[in-house]
């Protein structure tokens, strides 16, 4: 399935400059002068509006051109366990509950392990995972972590958790550590191609962003911070992140059942995924998680009280089931409760199958 283009050529409407043409201009060349110069000014500022609009529609055609079939359609329908899937427990065989999920270059997975207060790194095809981050105990000393719930790695192996229990953001480089962002309700991280920040604060009911390296103010909020609610400028409980190329904000709006994207600088945000009550028919969403958007603008979200991994596109009334499809429970094809997303970049789909205590890994069919 490939995301159809929903947007409409929108041009200059000629009754919003008719004003300025059937100005009474006075003989003066001074006053023509100014009043020509004032005209420019508001076709200009309608233009770049127009230009905007019209650079969109033109990235939209150019998939429906030259991608009209998605990478990535289908995946096995078994998975294989990649990392975990030794019941629960704290061994380096083990996890508990795993949250955000993150795969590097290599194909090594990091884990947030909520339950263990740590961060694991599984590398590829390892029997066990290492500790890079806490697994010294539920706490708030530096070298501790209290329910992490995301992770980002970075390209200098350094990681940004977001230690959810003890409030705040924090880097990890060879265990030294460094509070990015203190007394933060931060859920969920995401960084864009300019080394922006985002997080997610579930208690605010918000998405904030922070420019890299200058943490020491408040951020600028993104997406909510209008109370809670299910009004477009507002969202409940706000959950996992993903940021497109042209900075859009995607983000799992849990309690309203829905996912919800945000383009830059917009005061609301728009329905993509669910937003038609809790339930379980193809157009419902029960209390998404993980969200990742491909090139092609199809948005993927776990479906976490239905068990199952969605692709929606943008305008379409439902989604389909893509992993999932089998009900909850603890076969290769089922899942429970899932929360972290994430793909490898040869489209093999990665789900932190969270109440089966394992990563599972659905390899894309080609």
């Amino acid at each position: 399935m490939s995301c159809q283009n929903y947007y409409s050529r929108d041009v200059i409407n000629p009754d919003a400059i008719k004003p300025f043409l059937l100005l009474h201009i006075p003989s003066t060349e001074r006053t023509k002068m100014t009043l020509m110069n004032q005209l420019p000014h508001q076709l200009r500022q309608q233009r770049q509006q127009h230009h905007q609009q019209h650079r969109q529609q033109q990235r939209q055609q150019q998939r429906q051109q030259y991608q009209v079939k998605p990478k990535f359609d289908k995946w096995k329908l078994n998975a294989t366990t990649v990392a975990g899937g030794n019941g629960l427990g704290q061994k380096l065989n083990q996890l508990y509950a795993p949250a955000g999920i993150s795969i590097d270059e290599k194909k090594n997975i990091f884990i947030a392990d909520l339950q263990n207060h740590r961060i694991i790194e599984w590398q590829y095809n390892a029997k066990e995972g290492q500790i890079i981050a806490g697994g010294n105990g539920q706490g708030d000393r530096m070298d501790q972590l209290s329910f992490p719930t995301d992770v980002i790695v970075q390209q200098n192996h350094s990681i940004i958790i977001a230690d959810y229990g003890n409030g705040r953001v924090i880097r990890w480089v060879n265990q030294k550590q460094q509070i990015l962002i203190q007394n933060s309700n931060c859920f969920a991280l995401a960084m864009d191609k300019h080394g922006f920040l985002y997080v997610s604060g579930p208690q605010n009911d918000e998405v904030r962003r922070w420019k890299m390296g200058e943490y020491d103010n408040e951020g600028i909020v993104v997406a909510g911070g209008n109370g809670q609610g299910n009004q477009l400028n507002q969202l409940v409980f706000p959950g996992f992140l993903f940021v497109d190329e042209e900075q859009s904000v995607y983000v799992s709006d849990r309690s309203n059942y829905r996912v919800m994207k945000w383009i830059k600088d917009a005061k609301v945000g728009i329905v993509v995924a669910g937003g038609n009550g809790q339930g379980d028919n193809l157009n419902q969403l029960v209390s998404p998680q993980g969200v990742i958007v491909d090139d092609l603008g199809q948005i993927y979200v776990v479906d976490h009280e239905n068990s199952r991994v969605m692709r929606w596109c943008e305008g379409k009334e439902e989604g389909e089931i893509v992993v999932g499809q089998y009900g909850r429970g603890l076969q290769s094809n089922q899942l429970n409760y899932p929360q972290g997303l994430s793909f490898d970049d040869e489209g093999n789909l990665y789900v932190a199958d969270s109440h089966n205590h394992r990563i599972q890994k659905f390899e894309v069919l080609l």
